[in-house]
């Protein structure tokens, strides 16, 4: 496998680096960078350290990583996460309230560490981070509950001060959303499953709408509702298929069960990823009401489902 870090990788232009990566030869990996800097959204950091997790520690060569990248690969726990030796020394001054390192989550114990460390980096009161915490627990505790991962999942989480945003990425190396959702419901390509996958009341584990006490099938469905209502970048990788949420500069903010109404993009021809990658964005400058926030998502939730049954068995009346 080869994956290359370039100077700028955000979610608003990831596109470029998904499509450079390789992933061939599963048991070898080659970690590149641009030789000057690199500035890159935590997702793309966490999919380089599923990739080398996979990989023996001897089979993964670092080429052309310079020192400012090596220094800030190296001060996000790359390096220590996969095994690698290095000569690199640096300081390293507190991180709390800045950012959470590469982690790796494969039981709740490690859940509540990450989420306790994360709530700092919100820079909100407690009632405010409530609904980002909820969600960011829920979509990591699915991969290592359905999504079958063997290295579990990978985190990591930035705040940016000059545009006061939280930047958060999630990524397994599982069976993939398509077969996730198939177990459950009949689809026919990655880009089918990730929609719904995101549309609430859609889960692999029943076939039932709304889903189970236990499981209501949305957690994707919320995130992605946060960072649409405070017109941030979303964004869902599995398969070949990439759904990015995009920027609404309207001020009529309108959240929809169906994710294919939403201003988003979606391309079906990437290299294929196993297992799934979401990245999100969230803006602290947006000072809504998040009750109001919760209460809105939920209200759609429901309406959505609600929709889904009527339709359901008024099909069915004519089979």
């Amino acid at each position: 496998m080869y994956i290359y870090l370039p100077n700028s990788a955000f979610l608003g232009n990831i596109d470029p680096f998904l499509r450079s990566f390789d992933n061939t030869s599963p048991d070898r990996l080659e970690i590149s960078t641009n030789k000057q800097w690199i500035s890159i959204h935590p997702v793309v950091l966490c999919m380089v350290a599923a990739l080398g997790l996979a990989c023996k520690p001897e089979n993964i060569v670092c080429q052309n990583i310079e020192a400012k990248s090596s220094h800030y690969l190296k001060r996000m726990k790359l390096f220590d996460l996969l095994g690698i030796k290095t000569t690199i020394e640096i300081v390293e001054h507190e991180s709390a309230g800045r950012f959470i390192p590469l982690t790796q989550i494969a039981h709740s114990d490690q859940l509540t560490t990450f989420i306790r460390e994360m709530i700092p980096l919100l820079h909100l009161s407690a009632e405010e981070a409530e609904p980002i915490r909820y969600v960011v627990s829920e979509l990591t505790r699915n991969v290592f509950e359905h999504a079958r991962s063997s290295s579990g999942a990978i985190v990591c989480a930035q705040y940016y001060k000059k545009s006061n945003t939280i930047r958060i990425g999630i990524v397994d190396r599982g069976i993939g959303i398509r077969n996730s959702i198939a177990e459950s419901h009949r689809v026919t390509s990655d880009g089918e499953a990730i929609r719904l996958a995101l549309t609430p009341g859609i889960t692999g584990t029943t076939n039932r709408l709304g889903g189970t006490e236990f499981n209501a099938g949305a957690g994707l469905f919320f995130i992605k509702s946060i960072a649409k209502v405070n017109k941030n970048f979303f964004m869902i990788y599995s398969g070949t298929s990439m759904f990015k949420l995009l920027k609404n500069a309207g001020k009529t903010m309108r959240l929809h069960g169906d994710p294919f109404k939403d201003n988003y993009a979606m391309q079906n021809n990437f290299p294929e990823w196993q297992g799934t990658v979401v990245g999100v964005d969230v803006n602290l400058d947006s000072r809504e009401e998040f009750t109001d926030l919760l209460k809105l998502i939920r209200e759609t939730f429901v309406k959505s489902v609600q929709e889904k049954k009527k339709a359901h068995y008024k099909k069915a009346q004519y089979i």
